[in-house]
């Protein structure tokens, strides 16, 4: 599968309120936005209908990016690559951008879901194990009456062979959704859309992980305070130990250490 991203095609517009500042972290262009501005940008772009992804990125997408230079240019020509974490929120402010905040990918889900009853935004969901989305469509619209879901898919644990390759644009031709929800992790979402951006024909895709498992109850929430504080990670890390173990304890530490030495004038500005 080609990872890298569609020529040109996520170009923020120049002159646009698309076209919005950016904080650098470790070389990763985060989007100085909060929740409402991203969900202007979001109907902004769709309103446009041509092909673009929004990221929704914290520490350890930043870290993957800090290893993976094809990843960190995937990021970086996101429509939004969102602050998904607080730590890369604090970051933005202390350069400066002071409404920026942070972005949880869930709530960004939800956000969009209702504005789309309003619009008749038409959704499209690509991820999770077997049974998570259609389970998760029917959680959605419960949620928001008259929430237009006009497909589902459940990905395979692999890269697809031409023929599901086609099977799934032809399912996602004929549904003509105007967003496509990618629950697949990151790295993997992130370069799923960069890859099939320009052969989807979709205004929109969004990378939202963990979401699917939110929604449909599969991951606990944790209270507004614990994700205030940055701590959403120690809730995570309680539920799910023996998979996000290893991945903290590579991530968090190398994170502070590489801002540090970002803060202390040591890196140039997305390098």
């Amino acid at each position: 599968m080609n990872t890298a991203p569609a020529t040109g095609a996520t170009t923020p517009l120049s002159g646009t309120a698309i076209d919005h500042p950016r904080a650098d972290v470790l070389g990763v262009k985060v989007s100085a936005v909060n929740m409402s501005r991203a969900v202007a940008i979001a109907e902004e772009w769709i309103a446009l209908s041509r092909p673009g992804y929004i990221c929704l990125t914290g520490v350890h997408g930043v870290m993957e990016a800090h290893r993976d230079a094809g990843f960190r240019r995937i990021l970086n020509a996101a429509v939004i690559n969102a602050p998904d974490g607080m730590p890369l929120s604090w970051v933005g402010r202390w350069q400066g951008h002071s409404a920026m905040d942070r972005v949880f990918g869930p709530d960004f889900m939800s956000a969009m879901c209702s504005v789309s009853v309003a619009h008749g935004y038409r959704h499209f969901l690509y991820g999770g194990q077997t049974g998570v989305a259609e389970t998760l469509k029917r959680t959605l619209v419960q949620r928001f009456p008259g929430l237009q879901i006009v497909g589902t898919s459940t990905p395979l644990f692999r890269a697809l062979t031409p023929r599901e390759e086609d099977e799934l644009f032809s399912a996602i031709h004929r549904a003509q959704p105007d967003i496509l929800w990618t629950g697949l992790s990151t790295p993997k979402q992130e370069k799923f859309m960069a890859a099939y951006l320009d052969r989807l024909h979709v205004p929109l895709l969004v990378g939202v992980g963990a979401a699917f498992d939110y929604h449909t109850g599969r991951i606990q929430d944790s209270p507004r305070w614990i994700k205030r504080a940055g701590l959403q990670w120690l809730h995570r890390l309680a539920q799910d130990p023996g998979r996000l173990a290893g991945r903290y304890l590579r991530t968090h530490p190398a994170f502070l250490w590489h801002i540090a030495l970002q803060f202390a004038g040591l890196r140039r500005r997305f390098s």
